[in-house]
This record gives C-alpha cells, structure tokens and sequence, in this order.
C-alpha cells in the first residue's frame, strides 16, 4: 500500500509498472518517497514562514498545505514529465528547465528553514538594530522638541542673569552707603550725614526693585519650567507611542535581512542540501538506465502516435476520394442541355427584375 502510494508521488503508470520488475517498481517507489518528501518539507518551511506573517497557527497551517500541495504537484509534474532516452545529452537538454525550476523551489523551501535554524542569531541581530533604531529615533524625536527647550532654557539663564546683576548692583550700592558712614570712602567724614542718606536712599530704592525684579522673574521662571516639563511629557509620550512599531519589527522581511547579515557559508550549505534534495529524483531519472517501465512507455506511446497518423490518413484519403467524386459528379451535370435552358431562363427573369426596380428607383428621384 505505502509502495503504491510512493509510485502514485512519482507519477508513473501504475498499470505499466506493475507488469514490470519489482526493481523497477521500487526505483519509482523511492523517486515518489523523494516527491512526497521534498513536498512535507516544503509545508514546514512555508508553514513557519507564514507563521512570522500572520502570528496565527490556523492560518499558516492552512497556506502552508496550500503551499505543500502546490510544491508536491510541481515535483510530480516535473519527474513524470522527464523521458528517458537513447542519448543522454537529449535528456539532459530536456531535463534543464525543470532542473532550473527544481534550483527555484530549493531557494523558496530553504530560505523559511534558515530562517528558523538561525532563530537565535537573528533575534541577536534584530535586537541590536532595535536598539540602534530606538536611539535613532529619540534622537529624531528630540530634534523637534529641542529648538523649544533651549529657547526656554536660555530665557531661564537669562531672567536668573539679570536678577544676579541686579543683586550685584544693589550690593555695591549697599558697600557705597556703609563705606561713606563708616568714612572710608565718599565724603570721608564719620557718621550719618546728607550724603550717607542719599546714597542709603539710592540703595533702598534699588532694593525695593531688586525684590520686584525678583518676584516676576521667579513667576517667569516658573513658567518657562512648567512648559519645559510639558514639552518633556509629550516627548517621552511621544517615544511610548512610537516604541511599539519599533518592538514589533521583527517580520518575515525584517529576519531575512538579518538572516542577510549573518555569515553566509551555514546557509549555504542549507541551501546545497535542500538543492539536492529537490534536485535528486530528476537527476535519479536521468542516471538511472533505460529500464522495462520506459520501454513499455514509449511502446505505448509510439504505438499511439502510429495509431494517430493512421487516423489522420485515413480521414486524408477519405476526403480526397470524396473530392474526386463530386468533381465527376458535378462535372457531369454541367453537361446537361436541360439544366442549362432552366438557369438561362431564371437568369433572363432575375435580369427584368432588376431592370424594373432600377427603373422605378430613377422615377422617385425625378
């Protein structure tokens, strides 16, 4: 029963090979094996494909058996196709396309299968690139809250500058005052006089500005820090909202390219085993020698081409016979006196009739 099943996967003649030798019957049996095989794998590797597309098991096992199928067809139909022959360059000529459609399949069944041999080094690989992204991407972020925050920030250093001026001012006022009542400097006289109430005056009234200036460019301050706390809050949502679309970049073209980046001599090997296994029931077709199956195929075969050709021939000389026999028919009618006086008069009468229209045509347009 799994010898019948394997020699259906090979797409040989059930009824030929089974008058043929159990040899035979086994090389075709292991070509079906190589068929159905190659076509499993095919439906694992696109099954997982598919699996890093959709995240859903249902539907990449429902396109993954599509996808097997459609491989197991593929392979069939390319191994029953291929005829054995008396030279092997003719085989060889005749197997190429198939052989470059089987180099096609091989790439499209090995690359899922890498894929998820290499799980462990692509997820390195998709991490780094995912930290790199998420740095590039504050970066790109923070250039568009930046020009905002550093005019904030500068006006801040500039209010604080200017109330340190002004303290600044105040206090050598302050050293003015307290130097002329001590005599040190100014009028250079001890004591509380004229001047030192001037200058006392100066001072306070300085003071009193200092301590407005202060009170307004705290409120200014403050506000500059609320805005630059909200301009912080929006860019740290702003990278929360984006994280994810970075987190989640990691999809079937993503690990492709990091597959890409990983050295190539592993999958290559991958590749060459999936290539010969594609690959080997063609080419076990064309190494293997003209057996008793492909005799008795191609006698069928010929035998029906010979019946063809007969077919086509006899309807040939059929139609050529009836030709020929109308053609004496016909000619000898030709000859009939009768016949002739018959078409002669109706033509005489066809002829009046056209006559008459014509002339009552001409008579409406007068």
């Amino acid at each position: 029963m799994l010898q019948r099943f394997f020699i259906f996967c090979s797409g040989a003649d059930i009824d030929i090979l089974e008058q043929c030798s159990p040899g035979e019957q086994t090389k075709y049996a292991g070509i079906g094996a190589t068929v159905f095989f190659t076509a499993v794998m095919a439906f694992i590797a696109s099954a997982y494909a598919l699996y890093t597309v959709f995240d859903n098991y249902y539907s990449s096992i429902f396109f993954g058996f599509i996808w097997g199928l459609l491989i197991f067809n593929l392979d069939r139909f390319i191994v029953s196709t291929i005829k054995k022959r008396d030279n092997f360059f003719d085989e060889f000529i005749q197997a190429s396309p198939r052989l470059l459609l089987a180099i096609i399949i091989a790439i499209v069944i090995a690359k899922p299968l890498e894929l998820k041999i290499f799980e462990k080094e692509i997820n390195q690989v998709l991490l780094e690139e995912k930290n790199e992204m998420t740095l590039v991407n504050k970066d790109q972020l923070a250039l568009q809250y930046s020009p905002s925050l550093e005019v904030l920030s500068a006006e801040i250093v500039a209010l604080k500058k200017e109330m340190a001026d002004k303290e600044t001012s105040v206090n050598e006022l302050y050293e003015t005052y307290i130097s002329e009542a001590e005599g040190r400097k100014g009028t250079e006289l001890i004591g509380k006089g004229p001047v030192y109430e001037e200058k006392r005056e100066k001072h306070d009234a300085e003071l009193a500005a200092l301590q407005e200036l202060r009170n307004t460019n705290t409120e200014k301050i403050k506000a500059a820090e609320v805005k630059m706390e909200t301009l912080s809050i929006d860019y740290q949502a702003k990278v929360s909202e984006t994280q994810p679309v970075i987190d989640g970049f990691d999809g079937l073209m993503a690990r492709v390219n990091a597959l890409n980046k990983l050295p190539w001599l592993p999958s290559l090997f991958i590749f060459l085993l999936f290539l010969a296994i594609e690959t080997s029931p063609i080419l076990a077709k064309l190494l293997s020698p003209k057996g008793t199956y492909d005799i008795k195929l191609e006698e069928l075969e010929n035998s029906i081409i010979t019946w063809s050709a007969q077919q086509a021939q006899q309807r040939k000389m059929i139609l050529q016979t009836d030709i020929s026999i109308n053609n004496r028919v016909y000619g000898d009618i030709a000859e009939e006196d009768e016949l002739y006086e018959y078409k002669r008069k109706k033509a005489r009468e066809l002829m009046q009739l056209q006559a008459d229209a014509f002339y009552k045509k001409q008579q409406g347009i007068i």
